[in-house]
């Protein structure tokens, strides 16, 4: 009775996932234009509250020791790796390690990757109102890397570049979003547009950076970490 229970909560959970995180650019988008007043602190309520859900639909999955183990050493990297590269603006291997984790352990371990490896970087760049959009992109990004794994379309080297770079310029937005609803006043199409014109070429650099990442880790860490899938039966 417990596991069906179990059971049900985890598929309620997992049909919510794709809609949750759909619900913060539409959030985003929709009360920009409504000028809704709140739309700052509301929207960074629906990024967390979207963070919440994709890590409780994780954890409700019952994963195993052997499989939580790879997913926490895969954020922890990611989480160094920021900080070892944080003198060089926009090279970092998060999203790379995120899409490699998804691909290689499914979609919710990419997110996992992503947004825990936001969470304990800020511990050395410093926690804020940024931390929710950043986890929520980062956890996006390796989580549609392991939507794409999942359907085969990463072992074409044009979608995994593709997705790479896109990575960038998709967390670029999302954090350029939460930066023009919290500190661009008046709040105009026009200056949202200036605001995101001027970070371009540090998202495009991200993209880049991400590419470079993958292109050096995708072939053998993924091999090392199927090694350890087979292994232990994940």
């Amino acid at each position: 009775m417990i596991e069906r229970e179990q059971s049900r909560r985890f598929r309620w959970l997992a049909a919510l996932e794709a809609p949750a995180l759909l619900a913060v650019p539409v959030a985003l988008v929709g009360l920009s234009a409504a000028g809704v007043s709140a739309t700052a602190g509301l929207t960074m309520a629906v990024a967390a509250l979207a963070v919440c859900l994709v890590l409780t639909s994780f954890e409700a999955s019952r994963p195993a020791l052997r499989q939580l183990m790879p997913t926490a050493v895969l954020a922890a990297v990611a989480a160094a790796g920021r900080v070892l590269f944080s003198p060089v603006p926009d090279v970092k291997p998060v999203s790379a390690i995120a899409i490699v984790a998804g691909a290689a352990l499914g979609r919710r371990s990419g997110f996992v990757v992503g947004a825990l490896a936001a969470l304990a970087s800020n511990a050395f760049f410093g926690q804020g109102p940024w931390t929710p959009w950043q986890m929520y992109a980062w956890g996006l990004v390796g989580y549609v890397g392991g939507v794409l794994g999942e359907r085969g379309w990463l072992e074409r080297s044009a979608v995994l570049l593709g997705w790479g770079f896109a990575s960038g310029l998709v967390y670029g937005l999302i954090l350029n979003g939460y930066h023009v609803l919290g500190y661009v006043h008046p709040l105009t199409w026009q200056a949202a547009l200036v605001a995101c014109a001027a970070s371009l070429p540090l998202d495009v650099t991200h993209g880049i950076a991400t590419v470079a990442f993958l292109g050096v880790i995708w072939v053998p860490w993924r091999r090392a970490i199927r090694r350890v899938v087979a292994k232990y039966d994940l």
